[in-house]
């Protein structure tokens, strides 16, 4: 199987790494300035599980792109999804299979309305993954899954084949037959984990030493709230999980949506909180008071303005 790996960022970086290291068939989309850094260091990955050096990795920019894949593996921000999907459109053809892996929800619509619906599959990662100034990528925990599937949730023959493709590389590729299920719950988890962390400018563990736990289970109960109205009620077993892990006393977690902000950078604010907002129920909406959603939506609005303000 041909895969295309759409930017080699921390995400697709990282996978594609593990997939080029496994003997896999990747070729990395890129801009000029990461294919002069892939031309000069290398890939470079860091990880508790196994660094990766992987010299001059095979890659293409957009206007030499004049061939198809099989599988293309998307893991851009969601707010470069317009420019993404521009880029590599040239590499979709009939049986193409596009893997996207961003945050919330809205980038199944706009994929499948650029490309059919039959090209799109579901797909999420848990991984918490960071670049340096050189450019490397840092694995910043133990976990690296990758899930998975048709959106239907059927077995299909492609989707075993991506299985395959996947399968023995140096991360948990989970196929998954819930995977629309599973991308809601990891929504309503983000959306509470950057919510928070963001807003506060703070990790799990500080925003609990300062009696903050009963902010973090009103953003989740409101996440959890939205999850329901679509259809996609969060699993109480997951929910628990969810809590013990936003609620641990000293926990060093924060999210990546936090170390965005510390260096300047655009967050996907609207994306991960502002489309949770769109999607609220109409009792919901209608709800009197600020809400703890509209709260941490708020800060993290308030600090894009000030981005946008100093930049020019």
């Amino acid at each position: 199987m041909r895969i295309l790996i759409v930017g080699a960022g921390a995400i697709g970086g990282y996978f594609g790494g593990r997939l080029l290291e496994a003997g896999r068939d990747v070729t990395f989309l890129v801009r000029p300035g990461r294919a002069e850094e892939l031309d000069r260091d290398g890939l470079v990955v860091r990880s508790p599980l196994g660094n990766i050096l992987y010299p001059s990795p095979p890659h293409v920019m957009t206007p030499m792109l004049d061939q198809t894949f099989d599988l293309i593996l998307l893991s851009c921000k969601a707010y470069d999804l317009d420019g993404a999907m521009d880029s590599f459109a040239a590499a979709v053809g009939p049986d193409t299979l596009i893997l996207p892996l961003l945050n919330g929800m809205a980038h199944l619509d706009r994929l499948a309305e650029r490309f059919e619906p039959e090209h799109v599959l579901g797909g999420q990662c848990l991984i918490s993954l960071d670049r340096d100034a050189s450019g490397a990528i840092l694995h910043l925990n133990d976990t690296n899954q990758l899930s998975f599937g048709e959106l239907s949730g059927a077995l299909t023959p492609r989707i075993l084949k991506v299985a395959e493709a996947l399968a023995d590389a140096g991360f948990d590729a989970n196929l998954s037959q819930q995977i629309v299920q599973e991308m809601w719950e990891k929504w309503c988890f983000i959306a509470t984990g950057a919510g928070i962390t963001g807003s506060m400018r703070a990790s799990i563990g500080d925003v609990i030493s300062s009696n903050g736990e009963a902010l973090v289970l009103k953003l989740l109960a409101e996440c959890a709230s939205v999850a329901e109205h679509a259809g996609y009620a969060i699993r109480s077993d997951v929910r628990q999980r969810f809590q013990n892990m936003l609620t641990t006393k000293g926990s060093k977690m924060t999210a990546s949506m936090l170390r965005d902000i510390e260096r300047g950078a655009p967050i996907e604010v609207e994306h991960v909180i502002g489309d949770m907002i769109a999607r609220r129920s109409s009792s919901d909406k209608h709800a009197k008071g600020l809400t703890a959603i509209d709260f941490v939506y708020l800060h993290l609005k308030a600090y894009e303005a000030r981005r946008v303000r100093e930049e020019g």
